[in-house]
């Protein structure tokens, strides 16, 4: 074992299993580790690097910003947190920004807007956050509890009440728990990432947007995964032509720094007042101007470059040996294979090419703009990998 693993197994706590990895280095999407060797990076730090490691324009933004003014508490304005406000609501017509640190702090403020708008005009006792099966949330006590996974919950009862799930598919069972118990939100995946890489079907998209805004119920989309580019749309929930009240987004927003953003629809743009919710690192202006590099980049020749790369990506791996099925969305792929996942991620890190899983599959996150020379050589050694 080396000095760094030594190192972090005697000091970092044991959450993460982590692969015998040593990254160093990087440029674009090829990584190197301590010793010099490279890979193609099919994950993107879980699709926080959109434009690649060591994106030029990203880093120039951020190291002027760094010289400027890195941090500043947000009882004083900054230009690159409003610059970014400004930016989202723009391109996705909602008209408020809240902004925060990662995913699971924009789906926490998210449930605080839906619930506070919700009792205020149905009273307090509609609070429940209704969400579907096999979606996955963030890692707070509430995330958790909204997360519709089961094998999150066992460590950590009692959960945080006021949550239900349903199948996806399922619209009468939200009718059900509008009926019963009055629904405060309803909050939704367009494409159920850790839940295997799984896109909900548009008809149940739409009809559950249909009776949420008929009922005055939030609609709440969690772009955390989906968004700022990655689905081929600059969000998921694009694609299916709704129009959500409160979305949240993080991982590639910020290009590599942390942030995660809510953004309120017009339906509860005033929901907060003063001092309802805050964030000492929230709006940070060096992950701001990161992501003001980030999104003002994400156009429509990128957004077509990744609906080209993800056909590219189904037509080399649907039907090939060991693979059974290929599903996803844009440049968020899931890949069952006949043998194990992380067999095949093993396999594959040992030819050159980074993967990741998500359940029982192999899941792709490349860069939005990676070289399609690079992406062809990826899948080569996934197919290799597949059918040997």
């Amino acid at each position: 074992m080396s000095n760094l693993q030594t190192l972090d197994k005697t000091y970092i706590a044991n959450t993460y299993a982590r692969f015998p990895i040593e990254l160093a280095e990087g440029s674009g999407s090829l990584l190197r580790d301590t010793a010099g060797r490279e890979y193609i990076d099919m994950g993107t730090g879980i699709a926080v690097n959109g434009f690649g490691v060591a994106d030029a324009a990203w880093v120039a933004a951020v190291t002027e910003q760094l010289g400027r003014l890195a941090h500043a508490s947000n009882l004083y304005y900054t230009e690159p947190c409003a610059k970014l406000a400004e930016l989202l609501c723009r391109r996705t017509g909602m008209k408020k920004a809240f902004f925060g640190n990662s995913g699971a702090e924009a789906n926490e403020c998210a449930i605080k807007a839906a619930r506070k708008y919700s009792a205020e005009k149905k009273g307090p006792d509609c609070h429940t956050i209704v969400t579907l099966e096999n979606s996955f949330h963030g890692r707070t006590l509430a995330t958790l509890s909204a997360t519709g996974q089961a094998h999150y919950h066992e460590l950590y009862r009692p959960l945080v009440p006021g949550f239900a799930h349903i199948a996806a598919g399922d619209l009468d069972a939200l009718k059900a728990i509008d009926a019963e118990k009055g629904a405060a939100g309803v909050m939704i995946e367009c494409v159920q990432g850790e839940g295997g890489v799984v896109p909900l079907e548009p008809d149940f998209v739409k009809g559950l947007a249909e009776y949420a805004r008929s009922r005055d119920i939030p609609l709440i989309v969690d772009e955390v995964q989906t968004g700022n580019g990655r689905s081929g749309a600059l969000y998921a929930y694009m694609t299916y032509g709704i129009r959500p009240d409160i979305v949240t987004t993080a991982k590639g927003l910020g290009g590599g720094l942390p942030i995660g953003a809510c953004l309120l629809g017009e339906k509860v743009q005033d929901v907060f007042a003063p001092g309802d919710h805050g964030s000492t690192f929230g709006g940070n202006p060096a992950a701001c101007a990161g992501a003001v590099s980030i999104i003002s980049r994400i156009d429509d020749a990128l957004l077509a470059g990744v609906r080209g790369r993800s056909r590219l990506i189904f037509d080399a791996l649907s039907g090939a040996p060991g693979i059974e099925s290929v599903t996803g969305l844009g440049l968020m792929i899931g890949v069952k294979t006949a043998r194990p996942a992380r067999e095949i991620v093993d396999r594959c890190i040992e030819n050159g090419a980074l993967f990741l899983t998500a359940k029982d599959r192999v899941r792709l996150l490349p860069a939005l703009n990676i070289p399609v020379e690079q992406l062809e050589k990826a899948l080569d050694i996934l197919r290799s990998a597949c059918r040997e």
